[in-house]
Parts: structure tokens; sequence; C-alpha cells
């Protein structure tokens, strides 16, 4: 038992964390890839290598994916300081590279000096598609004002399936439920940000991020773009591009007579966020929420006016709604907040009536003891605390969302 202990002790040494073994880089300049502070790190692998995100069978595991900053050519090695071998006995190592090689299109390096080579020819790269909107953000390190570009575009575009097959392979690391689209579908949008940047004179461009747009058909002559895939790289994370991309996509359906309105595949919590903010925005200065008829609540006509000019469905006018009523709200006025608190409970307490309304059906099928088991499972003094914890965060979220407004 002792010596199948200090065995498990030395296999143990031989597992690595692969978040922490992966790195990755965005490379403009040959001196990036010595440059530690130009790395950055995977928040998640496991469904490139299982739920416990290790790999087994090295020591010192380095698996690096570097690619060129604009049209994300790749250079791809594993390195490692030592590897289990035959003096194991019936242990094998992980088969890291071919995990790696199954979500990497071929044609990457393996090299450096071949990374190099082609990281010389980036001066060529443009940025695929059509432009949509240019803005600029400053950068307190730099000094100075950063421009950066949001473009349209599709397969048709010479080279873009490529690029798109290399872009693609950051999902696995960043989005937890990630999966590749089909691009064959004609009814998929890209669109894609690019930062502009000098080399030796040129004006060079660096993939900032990119969002996958589904075109779903809306009987008789509608469509409803829903948002698939949405990612900003890391090193450009917190700069506000996310909120330049969404509104950008907003305004470019926008224009659209066949569009009915814009939605979002199982959106994540920070993405809610996101659209609370860009929403938020486009509609503040509409007429019907000006602060009187915010004060009179929520109304068909706001539904009817986010929706036709702005392709805002009555779901999402509900929270744009809530948010600049509580900006309106003297909180302080004991009837004014009052008034909000409730107007926002009534529309909380929806799935609390629903569960009631299931019970009431029950009642007429149910025997006694059974009825009693379901009402056991309703506590009303839970439930008003739940609603209240409910409320309390909600507040919390939008007067972020209003900070966040005061500074735009």
């Amino acid at each position: 038992m002792a010596g199948l202990t200090a065995m498990e002790k030395k296999l143990a040494e031989y597992k690595c964390n692969t978040n922490e073994a992966i790195q990755l880089k965005l490379v403009r300049f040959p001196e990036d890839l010595e440059d530690d502070n130009t790395t950055f790190n995977p928040e998640y692998s496991h469904q490139v290598f299982g739920d416990d995100e290790v790999a087994f069978g090295y020591k010192g595991l380095k698996i690096l994916l570097y690619y060129i900053a604009g049209n994300l050519s790749t250079l791809f090695r594993v390195e490692y300081t030592s590897k289990v071998n035959e003096k194991f006995d019936c242990v094998e190592a992980d088969d890291v590279e071919s995990k790696i090689r199954e979500i990497i299109p071929p044609g990457f390096c393996t090299n450096t000096d071949d990374f190099v080579s082609l990281l010389e020819k980036e001066v060529n790269f443009k940025p695929f598609g059509v432009l949509l909107h240019t803005y600029s953000i400053h950068n307190e390190e730099a000094g100075e004002d950063i421009t950066y570009q949001i473009y349209k575009a599709d397969m048709t575009c010479p080279g873009f399936r490529e690029y798109h097959e290399r872009l693609q392979t950051f999902l696995m690391w960043f989005i937890e439920t990630a999966s590749f689209i089909d691009v064959d579908d004609e009814r998929w949008n890209y669109f894609l940000v690019f930062e502009k940047y000098n080399k030796d004179g040129a004006t060079l461009f660096a993939t900032v991020g990119y969002m996958t747009v589904y075109n779903y058909y809306v009987y008789p002559d509608k469509t409803r773009p829903r948002v698939s895939q949405m990612l900003i790289l890391p090193p450009f994370q917190g700069e506000g591009h996310g909120a330049q991309m969404l509104e950008t996509v907003h305004r470019y359906y926008m224009s659209s007579p066949t569009v009915l309105d814009i939605t979002a595949e199982d959106p994540s919590e920070n993405y809610v966020k996101l659209r609370d903010f860009v929403l938020v925005k486009l509609c503040q200065d509409l007429l019907c929420f000006s602060p009187v008829k915010l004060m009179q609540g929520f109304s068909q006509e706001m539904v009817m006016e986010a929706q036709q000019k702005l392709k805002i469905n009555k779901q999402h006018t509900r929270r744009v709604y809530e948010i600049l009523r509580l900006r309106a709200t003297n909180m302080g006025d004991a009837e004014q907040s009052r008034s909000y608190r409730l107007d926002v409970k009534r529309r909380l307490i929806g799935p609390y009536k629903k569960k009631q309304r299931e019970l009431a059906k029950m009642r007429r099928c149910l025997r006694p003891e059974e009825m009693t088991n379901q009402l056991n499972q309703i506590d009303l003094s839970l439930q008003r605390e739940q609603l209240e914890e409910s409320f309390q965060q909600l507040v919390s979220d939008y007067r972020r969302v209003l900070e966040r407004l005061a500074q735009a």
C-alpha cells in the first residue's frame, strides 16, 4: 500500500493545469515572443482537456499558441521539462498535440523563424468586409487616442473563411459552452473589431474581437437577428469595445425594414448588463421615455416606438423602462420610491403567480395528501423574501448601468 501511495505521489507530479499550461499571444513585433507581459491564459479548457482541465504525463508543460495580431497566422508548439516514460508501468502521457490539432486549422507554424517570416508580411493584411463604424479610445499608457474600426464581413470575402477558422479557436478558451458554427449557412453575419496601429511608418490592423449573428426567418416577411457568439479578446477587455460593437450592430439592423427585432442566444449575465447599457443609451432620447411619461408607467407606446425605431422587443423595452424610470425617480421620496418598487415587483412576481395558478388547477385533481405536499413547497414568507432580494439586486444592476451612462 505504501508503495502504491509513493507511485501515486510520483504520478501526481506529472499533472498540469491546462489553463496555466496554455500560453496565448497576439504578436505585433518579434520582441513580443519573449515578452511575458504579452502572454495571456484561457479562462476555460474543459472542452479540449475534460472537466478537470488537466493534462497528464508532463512536468513543466507549456502549450504555446501564438497568433499574429492581425491575420491570426498561428505558431503552435508543445514544450515540457520531462515526460512519463516506460518506467511507469501501463501509464501513457496524454496526446496534448492531437487535442490541440483538433481545434486549430492546418497550416500553422511549428518553429519561430517561419512565424517571424510571416510577421514581416503582416503589413499586407487588411480588414475584411465593409467598414461600419470608426471610434477612438484614449490610452493612458500610450498617452494618445487609439483608433478602432468595426467591419461587417461574410464568407464571400477573399481569405475570410480561413481567417475565421483561426479566430473561432479563441471561443474554446473564453466561452464556457462554445461551439463552432456552420459557416456554409449564408444566414450568418460576422462583425469584426480591429485596432489601427503604426509599425515602421506603416498602418497595420490588430484583431480586437468579433460577433456572429444568425438571421432567423419570421413569418411572413421579416427576420429576427440573434446574437450567437461575442468575444472581445482579453488584452482589449474592459475598454468599452463590447458596447461599441453591440451598438454598431444594433444600428446596422435598425436601418433594415425587414428586421423585426434583435435578440441573443442564451445570453450570459455580463452580456445582459452590456445590452442594458446599449439599449438604454439608444432609447433615452425617445419621446416616449421622457421623465413625465416614465412616471406614468410602462406603456404600449414605449413598446411600439422601441420596436419600430430601434428593433427592441417588448421584454428588453421593459428593462429599459425600469432603468430610465429609476433615473427619473427620487428614491429619497417615500411615495416615489414605493411606486417604483411596486411597479417593478409586479413584473417580478409573475413566476410566483404562475405557480399559484398551477396549484389552483391541481386542487381539482390531486388527493388531499398530494396537495399538502405541493403546498409545503410554497412558503409565502420565503417568496416575499426572495422577491425583495431580486428587486434589490435589479436596482443595484440598474444603478451600475446609469453610472456608466453618466460617464459615456
